[in-house]
């Protein structure tokens, strides 16, 4: 299938303002698309005669799809009546609340992921790295329902499901039931603090990296525990990383630990993350009560290092969008980021690093071949996108219009 996307706005380099700030150029193009991919780009002076569909974008500026990458489809309230979330006072009574309304919430799983599939994907993002609980409570049901639902989108999103032991992992038979959900759909193993939660780090490493070699599958931890005893976690998981010779198929999501220590501590990490490819997945939370970990150092270290938006509308939080350019203006605001070309580069954090541009201002998105997967917006910039946080947007997956 062929068709053209005509007046489309490409970023293509930089230029010097008279006040000698750094501006982007834009030029308009029109893109052919041929079964999902790119496979012509010519200037928009060009005059398109084609029998095939000719879609008029009128000027609007094209970035790559959004990548969410730390989501959880089977917790969100969304598409059942509105209720806020009980307040608590700490993390285990949280999972205890949780556990509480596990069994009633399973029914409509496949229902409320469904919906939240819908928002993400309207937001932008063609692909989904989301944890679904394998627990004592309910078993594999949250599975079965979030399964149920990516496959009424597999035409349109990607997909990664983690095995998620939000209840403990050295508990009942839990490990057991990781198993059987990593042979009945999950694509990933997860985990929870094993300090916090589980009150053995090193078993509990352990166990998750047994089970990521007996399966052959990639591994994201939840780690929430902060300060020493997380850096410590983290430490001890990229020695387990080398020795089991895992290198870029494992992910710490949160991480605060490396925003908690000394910067000479986060340096000496930082090597040690990009050296053994552990990826960090940020969900750069609004409480900022709560140190982040230093996205800036950790990228200039080579470290690989995502956004997620995390869950919103659940027993956790009852506030958020499900946008996750939202979390790349936070951290553009909070760290910041005032100029356009840095600005523009923190678009990477949410479309596994593809910026039209490079950190130079050269012109390195859209190609031939690439992927026809886009985001396009009334702005002149991305950096405008990532100030602006517009929500008027037009989105195409693999060649077809979602929104």
């Amino acid at each position: 299938m062929k068709q053209w996307l005509t007046n489309v706005l490409l970023e293509t380099g930089e230029y010097l303002k008279e006040n000698e700030t750094v501006g982007t150029k834009v030029e308009l193009f029109h893109l052919e698309i041929t079964d999902g991919f790119i496979s012509q780009i010519v200037p928009a002076t060009q005059v398109i005669d084609s029998p095939n569909e000719v879609t008029d974008m009128k000027g609007k500026l094209l970035l790559p799809a959004f990548k969410e990458m730390h989501n959880h489809l089977d917790k969100t309230y969304l598409s059942l009546p509105w209720k806020a979330c009980v307040p608590v006072k700490n993390l285990k009574e949280r999972l205890t609340r949780e556990a509480q309304e596990l069994s009633v919430l399973a029914t409509t799983c496949k229902q409320r992921a469904s919906a939240m599939i819908e928002q993400i994907v309207n937001n932008g993002a063609n692909h989904i790295r989301t944890h679904v609980n394998i627990d004592p409570y309910i078993g594999l049901k949250n599975l079965e329902g979030v399964l149920e639902a990516l496959d009424d989108y597999k035409d349109i999103v990607t997909a990664e499901v983690i095995a998620f032991p939000q209840h403990g992992l050295l508990r009942d038979n839990v490990p057991t039931l990781l198993r059987e959900a990593l042979r009945n759909g999950a694509t990933m193993i997860g985990g929870l603090d094993p300090a916090g939660i589980d009150n053995s780090i090193e078993r509990s490493l352990d166990v998750t990296m047994d089970i990521a070699h007996e399966f052959n599958v990639d591994v994201d931890i939840h780690l929430h525990d902060g300060g020493h005893v997380g850096y410590y976690t983290i430490d001890k998981w990229i020695d387990m990383v080398e020795e089991s010779k895992y290198q870029g198929r494992t992910a710490i999501s949160h991480a605060f630990a490396l925003g908690d220590v000394s910067v000479m501590e986060q340096h000496k990490i930082a090597d040690r993350l990009a050296q053994q490819q552990v990826k960090i997945m940020s969900t750069v939370p609004f409480d900022m009560r709560r140190l982040i970990p230093p996205i800036d150092l950790l990228t200039e270290h080579g470290v690989d290092v995502h956004f997620g938006f995390d869950g919103f509308y659940d027993s956790w939080n009852p506030n958020g969008s499900g946008d996750i350019l939202e979390k790349v203006t936070t951290f553009a605001d909070i760290s910041r980021k005032l100029d356009e070309r840095s600005i523009r580069q923190t678009l990477k954090y949410i479309t596994n690093g593809i910026t039209p541009l490079d950190a130079d201002g050269q012109k390195v998105w859209p190609n031939v071949k690439d992927e026809a997967s886009f985001v396009l917006f009334d702005a002149v910039s991305s950096a405008e996108v990532i100030a602006r946080t517009p929500l008027d947007r037009i989105v195409m997956s693999r060649g077809k219009f979602i929104k």
